[in-house]
């Protein structure tokens, strides 16, 4: 696992960069809150909300992301009134919180602005649980928060804007639908369900930190879009959890609030958070529990019960999103990984079809874009067949063709890079039989794209590479793409199992 962490690819040092510039935004956002003598309250709530300016803003422009960012205090200014007013008033306080949950899921269906408002709107009710927010304190922590977005925003925006240099990123949009056949409103109505089960336990655990097991039923939730990636992301939770106790026992409790050691800790604990996220959940909720633990020292709250207590609510949490998933309008992994699929390899001709029109001389395609949406298809992809792929999952046979399409699926990423590389090139020369071994793509993805029983009776066979075709280059991709598509159609077609897409 933690091999996974340090050797994964870490193209152009994206990780890298996201995880520094977070460190730096944070800091200073904590910085200012400090110099200009806000309380340690105000400053943690001020950092928070840099972090989650930081991380859940991923609009694909940076227009956008910075209009994103200035949304941000529009909804969580009221949710932080609301929460404060209703501290003590503990049978209307959950059920807002429950409320707030519920929005905050359901606002996905607007897209990367939606989760990003959405995640902030609900963090800042959790906030003044774990901080216990009273509304004397409100306008102070209103100028810290805002305080702390302009900080970060300097940072993002300004000093280290490194997306301006960089295409835009696609960012595929999850499978439409309407009422309750919309992922977005099933998982809202789950994610309720789910959070009043963990709410109601938790506080027969712990009626201070109760909260901690709300906390963990939504972050199960956010981004997934099916049972199986629910339990999976949960399991994971629970043990990164449990890992991250396990450290806070030798770093966070020694320390004992220690404020200079506290704070490397924390910009230690920040960065492991931004750099792990994209490779391992469990390393990433090793790192937040870790964090979490110092600033409970500097809180001045810490002890092992408190880490034990954690696990516990965490656990349950855990529980709830998962009982929620599997027995309220369960959303199938086999459904998102159908949807998922199906636009990867549409996608997948989209590019050929691209590249091909730029070798054939137009000036106007460009397969560069789609390339990007196909990585980012890709990653919607791993993660709907994660549930499938993981080492608990029972289902031997399906684990091992989901393990072919995902290996299938790369393989045709990588000749559609290849290709595209190639097409990119002022010099490289149009081919006539380019133009044949596009159609055979384009068939190829209709075979498998199609409906399963139209599909198994076209099944693809050996896709044949003609004499001579591997010294061009541009063929030797197109002909690698072709039986790559050719060898997807025995995983997800075989006419004598049940097949991974087209049901």
């Amino acid at each position: 696992m933690l091999k996974r962490v340090f050797v994964a690819p870490d193209p152009g040092r994206a990780r890298l960069r996201f995880a520094s510039r977070a460190v730096l935004g944070i800091a200073l956002a904590v910085a200012v809150c400090g110099l200009l003598g806000h309380s340690l309250v105000a400053a943690i709530t001020g950092g928070l909300a840099a972090l989650l300016a930081l991380f859940t803003v991923t609009d694909s422009t940076v227009r956008a992301q910075a209009a994103t960012t200035a949304l941000l205090p529009a909804v969580g200014f009221p949710v932080l009134a609301l929460a404060a007013a209703l501290h003590d008033v503990p049978v209307a306080r959950d059920a807002a919180f429950l409320a707030v949950m519920g929005a905050g899921v359901y606002a996905r269906r607007w897209g990367p602005r939606g989760h990003s408002l959405g995640v902030f709107a609900f963090m800042m009710f959790f906030a003044t649980q774990f901080l216990h927010t009273v509304p004397a304190q409100l306008p102070e922590l209103y100028a810290a928060v805002l305080l702390s977005l302009c900080a970060s925003s300097a940072v993002r925006f300004g000093a280290w804007c490194y997306e301006r240099r960089l295409p835009p990123p696609v960012l595929p949009a999850a499978p439409a639908g309407t009422g309750l056949a919309r992922t977005t409103t099933r998982q809202a109505i789950q994610a309720v369900t789910g959070g009043a089960f963990a709410l109601a336990v938790g506080q027969v655990l712990s009626d201070e930190r109760w909260y901690w097991a709300v906390g963990a039923t939504w972050w199960v939730f956010v981004n997934t879009a099916s049972s199986g990636e629910t339990l999976v992301r949960g399991f994971r939770r629970v043990l990164g959890t449990v890992l991250g106790i396990a450290l806070g026992l030798v770093v966070a409790v020694p320390l004992n609030g220690a404020p200079v050691p506290s704070a490397i800790i924390v910009a230690l604990s920040v960065f492991g958070i931004f750099y792990t996220a994209a490779v391992s959940y469990t390393w990433m909720m090793l790192a937040v529990t870790v964090m979490a633990g110092v600033l409970y020292g500097l809180l001045g709250v810490l002890n092992p019960a408190l880490l034990a207590l954690r696990v516990a609510e965490t656990g349950v949490g855990a529980l709830g999103a998962a009982l929620a998933v599997l027995l309220v309008l369960p959303v199938t992994t086999h459904a998102t990984t159908n949807a998922w699929i199906q636009r990867a390899l549409r996608c997948v001709h989209a590019c050929t079809a691209e590249a091909a029109a730029r070798l054939a001389g137009s000036e106007s395609a460009d397969p560069a874009p789609r390339v990007a949406e196909l990585e980012q298809l890709l990653g919607k992809v791993r993660l709907s067949l994660a549930p499938l792929v993981h080492p608990l999952s029972p289902l031997r046979a399906r684990k091992e063709r989901a393990r072919q399409v995902l290996l299938l699926l790369d393989d045709c990423a990588r000749q559609v890079r290849g290709l595209a590389s190639i097409a990119a090139d002022p010099e490289a020369s149009h081919d006539d039989r380019l133009a044949a071994a596009c159609w055979r793509v384009e068939a190829a993805v209709e075979a498998l794209t199609a409906p399963a029983e139209g599909a198994r009776g076209r099944a693809l066979g050996p896709a044949t590479v003609p004499h001579g075709a591997v010294a061009e280059p541009a063929l030797a991709h197109l002909h690698g793409l072709e039986k790559a598509l050719a060898e997807l159609a025995d995983p997800l077609h075989s006419p004598t199992r049940t097949p991974l897409i087209g049901a």
